[in-house]
């Protein structure tokens, strides 16, 4: 048996872990006090915090805990919040457990996974934070070719268990980046073009709705719930695992970057413009404007998930084209290139993100963005997804995720390594999306801001709106899990 000390609100909490069984006691807590689900102020009664933590097999952290602190930090360090108290889970038991705390109380609720949301919601001030972090794990059976995930993993464990079997789901860009929250608001990534969203390749989920239910949502099993939870964030409730198809893919692809100069950026990107659209399914083309040491630069990344020789033959278009100062495209692990972005985009630095989708990209829209890209300071990069292909495979209404008709999506991202000038420096990128917006058609919830309202949903969810509303009426109607791309419930 081990023993362990807790501490919380200046107080001392033994725990044991027996063989078989566990105990967690928690006594002598005062009363906290704690925002609402109304915004208002509350005292929870030190009473309940103790048969809370005595319910669950993981932490209940307060204020004073020495791993509080650790605990809150999401990745956007724009983001500092302070909750009241954070449920440390471990499963879907303890998951239960803290939603019904939750909504017993009607406390202010995040429920943090990997804890990437750009508009920091997955933390909360002063509210109850629902946290799976300690939930990770990816088991693949090659078989049947299926990848069941633990909420709280991040992509690169999913690519690195399925790479090591030959095969691969889409997921994302970014190694740390939690898979569960990626693939609520759809999922776009390198693989995308080639195997669909990430939503798309999901089989089942098994979440805890607001009411304490444990459920499991699936073609056969709750298929409303399964519709929204493809596209619809985190809406509906606490996603605790997920059944991901495979595809059989080589792990290493051709990947790298082919980098020119700013001069010949318009020239460039207009090539692209045209041999992307209808480039193979196997090909991702990501470009980006960026600065570097000695200038600005456009680069497009590389990722050819199909046949070596194929992707070879049909790159020749790209590397040929204008006078490039590298080309770097090469045979690499695809695990590799997913975490070649990891350095840049670090936990704990400070980040605001604008984005879009474009149906059509135009020359005058080109030049537009390469004009209001040379106006911003190096911190600034601006960048795109490739669009089309799988995407486009399903219908707009088949999932919540409505933007099937995407070529590209366009972001615009500041990043900066502490807090000086963050105010002026945010006012400038939303100064330069201003002028770029326009060419937009929709967003990717993923990115969506701090900002974004409820109108902001309803257009960018078009026809699939209404629907999600009544699904959130069904399985959330007080809006207990508000702190996400929130679709409100209709009230009667």
């Amino acid at each position: 048996m081990k023993r362990r000390q807790f501490v919380g609100a200046g107080l001392a909490l033994a725990a044991t872990w027996p063989l078989r069984g566990f105990t967690s006691v928690l006594k002598g807590v005062g009363d906290l006090p704690a925002k609402t689900l109304a915004g208002g102020d509350a005292m929870l009664p030190g009473s309940s915090i103790e048969a809370l933590a005595a319910s669950l097999r993981g932490d209940v952290l307060l204020a004073t805990s020495p791993d509080y602190d650790r605990t809150r930090r999401v990745w956007n360090a724009l983001f500092d919040k302070k909750p009241a108290l954070i449920a440390r889970c471990t499963g879907a038991s303890d998951v239960r457990q803290a939603v019904n705390f939750a909504r017993e109380h009607q406390l202010l609720t995040a429920v943090r996974a990997g804890g990437h949301s750009l508009s920091g919601k997955s933390s909360c001030e002063g509210g109850f934070v629902i946290d799976l972090q300690q939930m990770q794990g990816v088991r693949v059976e090659p078989e049947t070719k299926r990848a069941y995930l633990e909420a709280g993993s991040l992509l690169g464990q999913l690519d690195h268990e399925c790479a090591g079997f030959g095969l691969a789901t889409t997921a994302g860009t970014v190694s740390h980046t939690g898979a569960a929250g990626l693939t609520l608001g759809g999922g776009l990534g390198r693989l995308g073009r080639h195997f669909g969203l990430a939503c798309d390749n999901v089989a089942s989920f098994d979440v805890v709705t607001a009411d304490g239910r444990f459920l499991r949502a699936s073609d056969h099993e709750n298929p409303d719930l399964y519709w929204g939870l493809r596209g619809g964030g985190g809406n509906f409730g606490v996603v605790t695992s997920i059944e991901y198809r495979l595809h059989e893919m080589n792990p290493v692809i051709l990947g790298g970057n082919v980098v020119w100069p700013i001069e010949q950026a318009r020239d460039v990107l207009r090539y692209y413009r045209d041999i992307a659209a209808d480039a193979p399914d196997a090909a991702n083309l990501a470009p980006d404007l960026h600065w570097e040491p000695d200038g600005a630069k456009l680069a497009i990344e590389v990722c050819w998930s199909g046949d070596h020789a194929q992707g070879e033959a049909w790159l020749k278009k790209l590397r040929a084209l204008g006078k490039s100062v590298r080309d770097d495209i090469a045979p690499m692990p695809y695990v590799a290139l997913q975490s070649s972005g990891d350095e840049i985009l670090g936990v704990g630095q400070y980040y605001y993100l604008k984005g879009g989708f474009l149906t059509q990209l135009k020359d005058d829209g080109i030049d537009l963005m390469i004009d209001a890209f040379k106006r911003m300071p190096s911190w600034f990069l601006l960048f795109f997804d490739h669009g089309g292909g799988a995407y486009r495979h399903m219908a707009p209404a088949a999932t919540a995720f409505p933007n099937r008709d995407m070529l590209f999506a366009l972001g615009t991202i500041g990043i900066w390594p502490n807090k000086d000038g963050i105010e002026e420096n945010s006012e400038k990128v939303r100064a330069n999306w201003r002028e770029l917006e326009p060419l937009t058609k929709g967003f990717y919830t993923n990115l969506a801001g701090p900002e974004m309202t409820m109108a902001h949903y309803r257009e960018n969810y078009g026809a699939n709106f209404e629907r999600l509303v009544a699904l959130k009426a069904k399985y959330d109607p007080t809006n207990l899990f508000r702190l996400n791309a929130n679709v409100p419930p209709k009230m009667a």
